[in-house]
C-alpha cells in the first residue's frame, strides 16, 4: 500500500471529521439552543425526568456552601438553578449566543451567576480558578473538538484538591434515551431518526444530527492520556460518571 494512499485517506478522514464538526455545532447553535433547547427538556418522559434529576442531585451532593462552579456547555442554564442554591457562585459557558441570551431571561432572580459565550477548549480563565469544573448529561460528546482538549482544560483552570465531573448514558439506558429523542423528533426539534444508522449507542438523525456516547473505558483512557486519575461511577443505571480529583 503507498504512502500517498495513507496521505490521502488520512486527509479524507480530517476534512470528514472537521465537516462533522462544523455542521454539528451549527445544528445545535440553530436548531437546538434557547428555546428550543428547553423544548428537548420538556417532552422527556417519565425516566429521562428521572435520568436528568440524578444527574443534577449526583453533583449536588458533592458541592459545599463556598464553592466556585464552573459548567461547560451550560446551555440557557437549566442545571445552574440548583447549582446556584448550593454553590457560592456559578459561571455558565456556551458556544451559543441565543442560548446565553436566554439564559439570562431563564435566570431571572439568581443573582450569583455569571453566563458567557466561550470555546470549553479554549477556556479564558486562569489555572486553579474552580472548586468544581461540569460537563453532565453527555455534554462531553455535545462539544465538536477533542475530547481529550476538552478533559485537559477542565483539568488546567480546577485548583488542587478540586474535583471535574464528565459524565454521558449509561448502556442500559438505551432504550429510554432512543425514545427521548424519537419525541425530540416528532416534536420537530430534531430530524427523523435514521433507524438503519442508528444503533451503538450513537443516534443519527436524516437532517444530518449524530450524538454518540462515551463509555467508562474511554473515560480512562482520556484521564490516562492527560496523566490524572479518574473514578467511574454508574449512577442510577442511567449515567455513567467520570470524576476527576485534581
Amino acid at each position: 500500500m503507498s504512502r500517498n494512499f495513507h496521505y490521502r485517506n488520512f486527509h479524507y478522514m480530517k476534512v470528514k471529521k472537521e465537516y462533522y464538526a462544523v455542521n454539528m455545532k451549527n445544528y445545535y447553535s440553530e436548531n437546538l439552543s434557547a428555546e428550543r433547547l428547553e423544548r428537548c427538556y420538556t417532552v422527556a418522559p417519565p425516566r429521562v425526568q428521572q435520568y436528568l434529576h440524578m444527574e443534577i442531585k449526583h453533583v449536588l451532593d458533592r458541592i459545599g456552601p463556598g464553592d466556585i462552579v464552573l459548567e461547560l456547555g451550560c446551555g440557557y442554564g437549566r442545571a445552574m438553578v440548583p447549582l446556584c442554591e448550593k454553590a457560592l457562585f456559578v459561571i455558565g459557558i456556551d458556544t451559543s449566543p441565543s442560548n446565553i441570551e436566554y439564559g439570562h431571561t431563564y435566570l431571572h432572580g439568581v443573582r450569583n451567576y455569571r453566563l458567557f459565550q466561550m470555546n470549553a477548549a479554549e477556556l479564558k480563565f486562569p489555572d486553579d480558578m474552580f472548586d468544581i469544573v461540569l460537563c453532565i448529561q453527555n455534554g462531553i460528546c455535545a462539544f465538536h473538538v477533542e475530547k481529550n482538549t476538552l478533559v485537559r482544560e477542565a483539568v488546567r483552570v480546577t485548583r488542587p484538591g478540586g474535583r471535574v465531573f464528565f459524565s454521558s448514558y449509561a448502556e442500559k439506558f438505551w432504550d429510554d434515551r432512543l425514545e427521548w429523542f424519537y419525541l425530540q423528533s416528532k416534536e420537530g426539534l430534531l430530524g427523523e431518526i435514521d433507524e438503519q444508522k442508528t444503533r451503538n449507542g450513537i443516534i443519527v438523525c436524516k437532517d444530518g444530527f449524530e450524538v454518540m456516547t462515551a463509555n467508562g473505558e474511554e473515560f480512562k483512557s482520556l484521564t490516562s492520556e492527560i496523566g490524572v486519575k479518574s473514578i467511574i461511577e454508574e449512577v442510577d443505571e442511567s449515567s455513567i460518571f467520570c470524576e476527576i480529583i485534581v
